[in-house]
């Protein structure tokens, strides 16, 4: 069987493009959705003013695009971190996610993909347990304001060798269960989900009902097609359960070039759900 999925690309392949530049290639190729790093508009999202945020909304749907959300959340300004025992940086760091919510907010709502393992991994003597307690704390604190904005916050599970914070789908479940709200679920990446025992498709399958969002990529990073990893099982588990909502390509390694990475990674994706 095949499955219409909603597509999307993550933005910064095309970083240093102007905006509005992005938003008609991505659409050109068929992409129908862009899922936006901050850090590509301004490194601090609070100095993107209310006429600059506007302006984005109006870009994207003139271009035809849909807002995702937005990802690498803690990669700007530099020095935050979530889990600190610092109390003020952690503070601060909560805050900026504040911030990030209102602009998801005024870009359309949309998921916000929590993955930056370097601002929530055990610093300054923390342990585990203590450094997990600071996170999910704090997206509990955050799900009132998230909901309010009609943004989803999505814990992104990590591998070891990344981050101490949050390894596992099933780690995920068990505090998405713990905060209780709507606007804290989880997400799939195939890329960050290497470590995992059990085969991705049977984790999805397992998992699903609080699976909000799909990033695809290598297991080395690349953009699709590039490597061996066989997406199928995945897509067709996600065919058969009825998904929704985003499949977006994230790659890591931009020497390919953005708009090759993209065409050929929508091009090598559509191939393989023609295969379902």
């Amino acid at each position: 069987m095949s499955y219409l999925f909603r597509q999307a690309i993550c933005n910064e392949v095309f970083q240093g493009w102007d905006f509005a530049e992005q938003c008609r290639t991505i659409k050109r190729l068929g992409y129908a959705g862009i899922e936006i790093a901050h850090f590509t508009l301004a490194d601090d999202p609070a100095s993107i003013s209310p006429g600059r945020r506007r302006e984005l909304v109006d870009i994207m749907a003139s271009e035809g695009l849909e807002f995702v959300g937005l990802h690498w959340l803690m990669v700007a300004p530099k020095g935050l971190h979530v889990t600190t025992p610092d109390m003020a940086l952690r503070a601060r760091s909560w805050l900026h996610i504040a911030t990030l919510i209102d602009l998801c907010g005024d870009l359309g709502g949309g998921k916000m993909i929590f993955g930056s393992p370097a601002q929530r991994k055990s610093v300054g003597g923390s342990d585990k347990p203590t450094s997990t307690a600071h996170y999910v704390e704090g997206l509990r604190r955050a799900a009132e304001h998230a909901s309010s904005r009609a943004v989803t916050l999505l814990m992104e599970p990590l591998p070891p060798h990344d981050t101490d914070v949050l390894n596992t789908l099933e780690e995920a479940s068990g505090y998405v269960a713990s905060i209780a709200s709507p606007a804290v679920q989880t997400m799939y990446d195939s890329h960050n989900a290497v470590k995992e025992v059990e085969s991705h498709e049977v984790l999805v399958d397992r998992h699903f009902d609080i699976i909000r969002h799909i990033h695809v990529n290598e297991m080395d990073g690349r953009h699709p097609g590039t490597g061996d990893w066989d997406f199928k099982p995945v897509l067709r588990t996600l065919a058969k359960r009825g998904y929704q909502g985003w499949i977006s390509m994230e790659a890591f390694d931009f020497s390919a070039g953005a708009e090759k990475i993209a065409n050929d990674s929508l091009r090598y994706l559509e191939a393989e759900i023609s295969k379902l």
